[in-house]
């Protein structure tokens, strides 16, 4: 018999999509199928571009080093000035990951993180944050405002701007304010921006602006870092390619204790990621499929009785009927439209529902003339 001091799983929030079985499976009894918009999971295909590298690549005898490639993170880094305006950001301060949730559950423990400390997380956040947290032993807090924690001085503070699961977009003076505050406590700012090229209603002037960013970090990458996944922007979740930058002294930190996990990139991945960082026509491609997708769905949940409220950017419509989300998970499930409910996400979701983009046009027509 296992002894009970080797589980941990216990200590975990419940995998929030297991609730979800009998509503998909009320959906799946639709005469016509489900429509699942509830897992921002890709639906459409690789870009050949990146299906060609990783081709190329298959003959990979040897271990892969866990700081990857020179020419995948200096992809990152071209990427990075050329889309958002990045400056002064060197090789060390970039490392190639194995899918932006690997890391984000495994950072706190990786940076020493532990019992006594807080992260903090906003009030509707990815739920892996707070695993992370969790799982190293540290205290979570979800909360939007820095100034409720009083004389608090967190060990990580997580930002997702745009949001999973508003789509809300923080503007540049916003994370400027953070940034300093921040950096005036001694805690490390983490943003997470894996949607960044993913806005639709924000003004110019409004952002989005990656931490990164000289107009928010001063020029200075001290105490910031930015997680980015390369999962949405080109349909890559199969392939887990993300990587981490920003602070060339917590990247080295980070660099040193996966090494002794042999945490390591495959080889041909980090190829098929140079493919696809160097490439921004795919992104443009994808990117209006993803625009089109949301107008539809948008118009047939407004027309059906719903407010969307921010979603501005990222995949996903926070769309509500002031009730409580699971009678509206119900409600959708019994037109074969499946949703995850905003309670996944924090409390402050517990009248909202997240709707996916990321479903095939065929699948999206069905799910308007079901609204």
């Amino acid at each position: 018999m296992t002894s009970s001091r080797f589980g941990v799983s216990g200590k975990l929030p419940d995998f929030p999509w297991d609730h979800l079985t009998p509503y998909a499976e009320k959906a799946r009894a639709h005469p016509d199928g489900i429509v699942d918009l509830s897992v921002g999971t890709p639906v459409d295909a690789t870009p050949e571009v990146v299906q060609t590298a990783l081709r190329a690549a298959a003959n990979s005898p040897g271990y892969p080093l866990t700081i990857g490639l020179e020419a995948t993170r200096q992809a990152c880094i071209d990427w990075l000035s050329r889309q958002f305006g990045v400056t002064d950001l060197g090789l060390a301060g970039v490392l190639p990951v194995i899918g932006s949730k690997e890391l984000i559950a495994s950072l706190p423990g990786h940076l020493g993180i532990g019992a006594g400390d807080l992260v903090v997380q906003p009030a509707l956040a990815y739920p892996t944050y707070e695993v992370g947290a969790v799982l190293a032993g540290a205290r979570v807090l979800a909360t939007d405002s820095l100034t409720s924690l009083g004389p608090q001085t967190p060990a990580i503070v997580w930002v997702n701007s745009p949001s999973n699961p508003t789509g809300r977009v923080l503007p540049a003076k916003h994370l400027k304010k953070v940034v300093d505050w921040c950096r005036e406590r001694g805690a490390l700012l983490i943003s997470d921006e894996c949607y960044l090229e993913f806005v639709w209603d924000a003004a110019p002037d409004e952002g989005p602006l990656s931490v990164l960013h000289p107009e928010v970090n001063g020029g200075s990458l001290e105490g910031i870092l930015a997680v980015h996944s390369l999962s949405k922007r080109s349909n890559l979740a199969g392939y887990r390619c993300a990587f981490v930058a920003g602070d060339p002294r917590v990247v080295g930190e980070l660099l040193a204790v996966r090494k002794n996990l042999g945490l390591q990139m495959p080889g041909p991945q980090q190829l098929a990621m140079i493919a696809a960082l160097n490439d921004d026509e795919h992104v443009a491609d994808q990117r209006a499929r993803y625009a089109a997708r949301r107008l539809q769905l948008k118009a047939a949940f407004e027309a059906a009785g719903f407010r969307i409220d921010h979603s501005e950017a990222s995949l996903y419509l926070w769309a509500t009927r002031d009730e409580a989300c699971l009678e509206t998970v119900a409600w959708l499930a019994d037109r074969g439209i499946l949703v995850a409910p905003g309670s996944f996400y924090g409390a402050a979701g517990a009248q909202h529902v997240r709707v996916a983009l990321t479903a095939t046009d065929e699948r999206v027509a069905a799910a308007v003339g079901r609204l």
